[in-house]
């Protein structure tokens, strides 16, 4: 089971407001609303397309937003560089994973670590090997030379090695096998409740996604069409629809 919802009294960690993106003329994004509050795991689910990667890329500074604003604890982020962004200890892990593929598994972890205080990174290391112990098998192996899974819990490693207080994820699940979406989504729920630390998961997997998040949301076209609490949205016949039984995603387009 999912862990309680945290309380949503005061300030979000992070705010979307209105964000609309463009790649040239194409909007992506068609102004999009989202909250995300401390101790959450939110996840946003879509089909391929959707504007999910697009929204998660836009939150980090990369495409930028041509209108609307992102809001971070209060403070508006939507025109910093990439790198002002991460200093704030939010951190991603891209779809694709995206890891030094010539670099050491080590190495990996120490790029993670490059914005965080040196005095952790003991401790930092001694928490990713709990969560991941292949990675300690594999530490001074190259990263292009490990399996997909391996891949992607390295990806995850490294952004924690920045010691985040907002972990963004994109796609973690995305073509691995079953035993192994297990155990990167235990990860997350122990990241979340035994470290408190606050998760917006983009995902294609809703069953897996909703299950574990406290809200969801759903985007299509580059809006978002429906939210409300993980495990409700699981139970609502157009989600199971779209999403779980292989009908077509405009099932849901408009239903809130």
């Amino acid at each position: 089971m999912s862990a309680a919802a945290p309380t949503q009294d005061g300030v979000p960690m992070l705010a979307v407001r209105g964000v609309k993106t463009y790649y040239g003329k194409i909007i992506a994004l068609k102004g999009v609303d989202l909250d995300v509050h401390p101790g959450e795991i939110v996840a946003l689910i879509g089909a391929n397309g959707a504007g999910k990667s697009t929204l998660m890329m836009t939150i980090f500074g990369t495409p930028r937003a041509r209108e609307g604003r992102i809001l971070y604890e209060g403070r508006d982020i939507t025109r910093l560089p990439t790198h002002e962004i991460a200093k704030l200890r939010i951190a991603q892990a891209p779809e694709g994973r995206r890891i030094f593929s010539r670099m050491t598994v080590m190495e990996n972890l120490q790029m993670g670590a490059s914005v965080a205080d040196a005095a952790h990174f003991e401790e930092d290391l001694a928490r990713v090997f709990r969560l991941f112990p292949r990675l300690k098998e594999r530490l001074h192996q190259r990263g292009g030379t490990l399996s997909g899974g391996e891949q992607q819990m390295l990806a995850i490693g490294r952004a924690l090695m920045s010691r985040p207080r907002l972990l963004l994820l994109d796609e973690p699940s995305l073509g691995l096998a079953p035993l192994l979406v297990k155990q990167i989504f235990s990860a997350i729920r122990e990241l979340n409740e035994r470290d408190k630390l606050t998760v917006f998961l983009v995902e294609q997997n809703a069953f897996h996604a909703l299950k574990l998040a406290h809200r969801g949301y759903v985007m299509i076209n580059g809006q978002i069409t429906i939210s409300g609490p993980g495990r409700a949205l699981l139970k609502r016949p157009e989600i199971r629809a779209a999403y779980l039984e292989g009908s077509r995603i405009e099932q849901v387009q408009g239903k809130r």
